[in-house]
């Protein structure tokens, strides 16, 4: 028997058109590339959407064509977001951050017909748009005015002509739910990126998720600040997720030095933040000397990489502000899980509970997780067996666009490529990538361990474990060591520093100091490039 329910797809659409009738007067606050803050709301930035949706029309674009953009997060990219997705086009976010050749690879590769970009990478779109073979429009998100009489750049208009002219009005479509929405790539550490297609059901049920209370908790009472860039995973994602529930959505711009994201926290009022632990050491390094506190902040939730223990400390105990680890990938749009505690665990001592904190956190309804062996038996929940770690559900890739790499999963679940554990109470950890473990003796040490004792370090700005060979033990963990302006710390100091903190035999051979550690377009430290620098690197004694 089936049910008798109606049957209403799960568009992208929906979300604006719920947000413009329940939320319209609700801001949208942007601080723009031309320097001022800009003021609309969600009637506003719906209005214009569908101006978005006609204008592309216009341009006689077909159904699942791909749009690119080279933007910060901002209301036009805001705009952007529902206007190609609810006319039936496909969003395709480019990271502004990679190296120009792969910008341009990957818009060749999706066979982007529109780009649209923020002033700030005019340069970048003049270097690039002679090789983008499908790419027939360029779009630079500006008023006509401020748009350069000779750029070089063919077919350019800008974003206020464009869709400025267009009718208001604009019927979105019943579209197949299962129709993709939007593409992002991989950060493409090894050979060429791969894309990850989502669809509008997808999408809403990554959504509805993101919102729950377990997991970001965002409401029509929230004011919410994605430092999390619009490129990266779509911003995890939280766009959607404010629409769905109404929040006030306020949006960085380019400025995200401690000072400028300070001072939109405050002046917004802001209540829940999001973004990489880079740009967080940024604002704690501008608060703490000024003797700054935080009015409104509550949670923020940090991923993209591991959040050292130390920041999370200074968050909780110096700012009374919640830290919420999380953890996903591209793959699976991007959220897997989010780190809040279980009501069993709020009278736990704080150093147990720090414990916890420092876990990547529990799988969100949607997603089903294991990890297996290297003999592909899943092993136990115990907080202790560790293996590989698969994942599958709702939001989570069956292949990669244009079938890249071949079927990537194993028995319908997909490899993250990560090593973890999962305890009892289903809190996961991320111990390493697989490519990354490092192997002592038969002994394996988790390089986040590892990273994570030398970062609590107060001389310490950032730190990266590699493995290296050794004659007897097969490998060794050294920690590389960026060491904060104006402090200092030795080498023989940092590895006493590991005693009592992990087992001896866990505790580097060496520390190798540099003034920088290599880092991808989104954040995350590159191993691969980080050894390249260490090639003639010889262990002490060996």
């Amino acid at each position: 028997m089936m049910g008798l329910m109606q049957q209403m797809p799960l568009n992208i659409s929906s979300l604006i058109v719920h947000a413009e009738k329940h939320h319209g007067d609700t801001e949208i606050v942007s601080r723009r590339v031309e320097g001022d803050i800009h003021r609309t709301d969600w009637a506003g930035i719906a209005r214009r959407a569908r101006q978005v949706a006609n204008a592309l029309d216009g341009w006689s674009l077909a159904l699942g064509d791909r749009i690119a953009t080279l933007a910060w997060n901002g209301y036009r990219h805001l705009e952007i977001y529902f206007g190609v997705s609810g006319s039936g086009r496909v969003l395709h976010t480019i990271n502004p951050r990679l190296h120009p050749d792969q910008v341009a690879w990957i818009a060749n590769h999706a066979e982007d017909q529109v780009l649209c970009f923020d002033m700030t990478f005019l340069p970048l779109v003049q270097k690039v748009h002679a090789q983008c073979k499908t790419i027939r429009h360029y779009v630079a998100l500006c008023e006509a005015a401020a748009l350069p009489a000779d750029t070089g750049i063919p077919n350019l208009v800008s974003y206020e002509a464009w869709m400025g002219q267009q009718r208001p009005t604009y019927d979105w479509a019943e579209i197949d739910e299962n129709t993709a929405s939007s593409i992002c790539y991989t950060s493409g550490t090894t050979g060429n990126p791969k894309a990850a297609l989502y669809s509008h059901r997808s999408t809403i049920l990554h959504a509805f998720a993101a919102a729950l209370p377990d997991v970001m908790c965002l409401s029509a009472r929230d004011s919410v600040l994605p430092v999390v860039p619009m490129f990266h995973v779509n911003a995890w994602g939280i766009p959607y997720s404010c629409a769905m529930v109404g929040a006030k959505l306020v949006f960085p711009g380019a400025q995200l030095d401690g000072k400028s994201v300070y001072e939109l926290l405050e002046a917004e009022g802001v209540t829940f933040a999001a973004g990489v632990p880079t740009v967080w050491q940024m604002l704690l390094g501008h608060m703490k000397p000024a003797g700054l506190r935080f009015g409104t902040l509550q949670r923020t939730v940090i991923g993209g990489s591991a959040c050292p223990p130390a920041m999370i400390t200074a968050f909780r105990e110096e700012y009374g502000v919640d830290v919420l680890h999380a953890w996903g990938m591209t793959e699976m749009s991007p959220l897997g899980t989010l780190c809040t505690l279980k009501n069993k665990h709020q009278s736990l001592p704080p150093d147990q509970q720090m414990t916890i904190r420092l876990k990547q956190g529990r799988a969100i309804f949607g997603v089903d997780m294991k990890i297996v062996g290297d003999d592909g038996q899943e092993q136990p929940h115990d907080g202790v067996a560790f293996g590989d770690l698969l994942v599958r559900g709702p939001w989570v890739i069956r292949e990669y666009f244009k079938g890249e790499g071949g079927d990537p999963l194993r028995d319908g679940w997909f490899p993250t490529g990560d090593v973890a554990t999962i305890d009892a109470d289903g809190y996961m950890q991320i111990t390493d990538r697989s490519k990354d473990v490092i192997k002592s003796g038969g002994e394996w040490i988790s390089s986040i361990d590892i990273e994570n004792i030398a970062m609590a370090h107060p001389a310490v700005a950032m730190a990266a474990c590699v493995g290296v060979k050794h004659p007897k033990w097969d490998e060794r963990p050294i920690v590389v060591v960026v060491k904060k302006q104006g402090l200092e710390v030795s080498r023989d100091e940092l590895i006493d520093f590991y005693q009592g903190k992990t087992a001896k035999w866990q505790i580097p051979d060496d520390v190798v100091f540099l003034d920088a550690i290599p880092l991808g377009a989104t954040g995350k430290m590159l191993k691969t490039e980080l050894r390249k620098k260490l090639i003639d690197y010889k262990l002490p004694g060996t």
